[in-house]
């Protein structure tokens, strides 16, 4: 519904697919149809001009071919009418030769991959830039500790980089498959009535050549009207970008609770308030992400079951494509821009994170301390001590410090300056920094890879 676009379709994607650009990717295939049979030889030469001037969305009556598609069963039945028609009008004899050896699938597929390759080229560029935001961001909190969190509990202390890092990671791999896949996906569909082109006799290949030539696309080694691997690997893609910005988006809004705080969103007027509740801040950039995301596992589902296909030509499942795929990658637009805007204006508290990770009064370095204390007593009898003491301070709201400090069995073996440098959080994140070095060098190098 056009009512929902700007929340969660408010990307240069979404023009991508609208009416206009699903008529005119077929058009763009009848054009380049005409030239390359009269390159081939195959319609005359003084068609073409004609068959050209014609294949604009101006020169159709849209809402009348989409009526007429109910009963025609698709929509290239009738746009070859009305373009036929509308030809007859200008030149009868160039009428004949509209679509000439080519049947409705042709048009519909090749048309839904030249709108395909669009999207792929502002896919592409959306996340290129939500790249350059992540990096710009892990590198300005890779020291920004904060507590790692496992089962929704404080585990062990991490940096706010590193969770960035780790979208950041799997973005740069999304980035790659983006390039691995295009030349498997951007393929003409060219098969005529039975994906034989046997209408064009000898001449088939040679008009499929040209035409894949036209429109810039690679040609099949067999037409594809019921193999559908093509436009289910893109629609993976684009589901698989959304569900690595779909945990974004939730951590990100459970760092947003009350009670956490680490992490809001930006504040604007009117942005994230409540109808009944002046003080709300809630994270509405997420609740679109997530709204998305939770929806797209569903079309996907639906196009794996419109690989069942039967014999040369469907009955249903291709059909079911027509509005799946658009509505999948449309959503994913809006997931890519409003994860980009939420990343580049994000405020992130670190002295609410450094306040966070002292909530369990130094039960968070607890392993670190046992770790240390296993060298002496051996790793079943220190996880015990300090699992005991853990229990205590829980039970009697105490600083671990100071329980860990009492016992002579613990001081036999740490000093309490050990002890103090155990507890520090600064000094427990581990290989985060270079974790977080691995990630930012392979941005740069898949950046100076795109230049």
């Amino acid at each position: 519904m056009a009512l929902f676009t700007p929340m969660l379709r408010h990307s240069a994607l979404t023009p991508v697919f609208s009416d206009e650009g699903t008529i005119q990717g077929m058009l763009t295939f009848e054009s380049a149809l005409a030239r390359a049979q009269a390159e081939c030889g195959v319609i005359p030469e003084a068609a073409l001009s004609a068959i050209v001037t014609q294949c604009q969305v101006a020169k159709l009556n849209v809402a009348t071919l989409a009526q007429a598609a109910a009963s025609a069963g698709n929509l290239a039945i009738p746009l070859v009418r009305q373009l036929t028609a509308n030809m007859k009008r200008q030149d009868e004899q160039a009428a004949r030769y509209v679509h000439w050896g080519a049947t409705s699938q042709d048009a519909i597929d090749t048309g839904m991959v030249l709108q395909l390759r669009e999207a792929l080229a502002v896919a592409g560029q959306l996340l290129s830039r939500l790249i350059a935001g992540l990096v710009q961001k892990v590198r300005e909190h890779r020291h920004s500790v904060m507590p790692g969190r496992t089962w929704m509990q404080h585990a062990l202390p991490i940096t706010f980089g590193l969770k960035l890092a780790g979208t950041l990671d799997a973005l740069l791999r999304w980035q790659s498959r983006l390039s691995e896949l295009r030349p498997r996906v951007l393929v003409l569909q060219f098969g005529g009535a039975a994906g034989t082109l046997a209408s064009l006799k000898e001449q088939g290949q040679q008009v499929s050549r040209a035409l894949a030539r036209e429109l810039s696309l690679a040609e099949a080694d067999t037409p594809w009207h019921t193999q559908r691997d093509r436009l289910l690997e893109a629609a993976a893609w684009f589901a698989g970008v959304s569900s690595t910005l779909g945990k974004f988006a939730s951590d990100f809004a459970l760092l947003m609770q009350t009670e956490v705080a680490e992490v809001a969103e930006p504040v604007a007027e009117g942005r994230g308030g409540s109808s009944a509740m002046p003080h709300k801040r809630n994270p509405v950039a997420c609740a679109a992400v997530l709204n998305a995301v939770t929806r797209i596992p569903g079309l996907m589902a639906t196009l794996y079951a419109s690989q069942l296909q039967q014999h040369e030509r469907a009955l249903g499942g291709w059909q079911a494509e027509w509005e799946t795929l658009p509505e999948l990658i449309t959503l994913t637009g809006g997931v890519l821009q409003t994860s980009l805007e939420l990343i580049t204006t994000m405020q992130v508290d670190t002295r609410k994170m450094q306040a966070n990770l002292g909530i369990t009064h130094g039960l968070i370095m607890a392993e670190a301390v046992t770790l240390e204390l296993a060298r002496q007593l051996g790793r079943q009898p220190a996880h015990h001590l300090v699992e005991q003491l853990c229990h205590r301070a829980r039970d009697e709201h105490l600083p671990l410090e100071r329980l860990l400090k009492q016992p002579p069995k613990i001081a036999s073996c740490l000093s309490p300056q050990q002890i103090d440098r155990l507890l520090d959080p600064q000094q427990a994140t581990g290989c985060a920094d270079r974790f977080i070095s691995q990630v930012l060098s392979r941005a740069e190098r898949q950046s100076e890879t795109l230049l």
